[in-house]
């Protein structure tokens, strides 16, 4: 009888304990909750219903082509009027008019492009001024006497244009750069990368590009590459449509008179215009 008795006590003592410890944690719950609520409260960031209507607009690629560090902060600067509509060259010209709408500005569309790389020297090419055996990127490269190509415009190679590009697009073959356009999303992050700056962007239609960045005097360019434009304006003289211009030494296109008839790719005797 009495072990009866004092198990009873210990059982109640128990659950005395147990009630304690459970009263004591749902206190420090209470308190949690409350303090969430007040945080949220005080310290709530008011989002821009602007913003938001962009940002749903925007193709979200996150590609930072634009300058930003991604659509968010874009979105931002397009509603506070310190971008322009026209530094994403992702967004599909549709939600490029929904975002004029939102932001009460005038949008006209105009052709999507795709990036190319104005020079197709290589390993095989491009001759080199001196063999280079630092850091294998090309910003490193170019900071020993411009990169170790005699062709100052010549690309070098080591592959930052595709090591950055987000949709993969960019292969580095035989030494060169090469864009796949069908993967090219006109972003412009390669073009930011290039220390040479000769990754451009044409329209999605010109069916041919110039494959060189060098303006030096057809001499120099011998000298320099086995494919080198050297300025001597066959491919302009001879094109039907009036559709090249020489200008300091290179080939221009005006691609709205360009038929794609390929006569400037039989022409030249370098072999630069490609066929894209």
């Amino acid at each position: 009888m009495n072990l009866l008795v004092k198990l009873g006590e210990v059982n109640v003592e128990t659950l005395k304990t147990v009630g304690i410890v459970a009263g004591i944690i749902a206190g420090i719950a209470l308190v949690l909750v409350i303090a969430i609520l007040l945080i949220g409260k005080f310290f709530k960031v008011d989002v821009d219903e602007k913003v938001t209507n962009i940002l749903n607009n925007l193709a979200g690629a996150n590609c930072g082509g634009c300058g930003c560090s991604g659509c968010s902060a874009f979105a931002a600067k397009l509603a506070d009027g310190t971008a322009e509509l026209s530094d994403c060259h992702v967004t599909s010209p549709e939600c490029k008019a929904e975002i004029a709408k939102i932001l009460g500005v005038t949008f006209t569309a105009s052709e999507p492009t795709v990036a190319v790389v104005k020079c197709n020297g290589g390993n095989e090419n491009a001759h080199n001024a001196f063999e280079y055996k630092g850091n294998k990127t090309c910003a490193a490269c170019n900071t020993l006497l411009g990169g170790n190509k005699m062709c100052k415009t010549a690309c070098l190679g080591c592959g930052d244009c595709a090591s950055v590009c987000p949709e993969k697009a960019i292969s580095v073959i035989g030494g060169v750069a090469k864009v796949k356009p069908e993967r090219c999303i006109s972003c412009g992050t390669c073009i930011r990368t290039c220390p040479k700056h000769i990754i451009e962007r044409i329209p999605v239609s010109a069916p041919v590009y110039v494959a060189c960045s060098s303006h030096c005097p057809g001499k120099e360019v011998r000298q320099q590459c086995k494919v080198g434009c050297i300025g001597c304006g066959i491919c302009a003289k001879n094109c039907p449509h009036g559709a090249i211009t020489m200008v300091d030494n290179l080939p221009v296109f005006d691609y709205s008179k360009c038929t794609g008839c390929m006569t400037c790719v039989e022409k030249c005797p370098r072999k630069i215009i490609l066929a894209r």
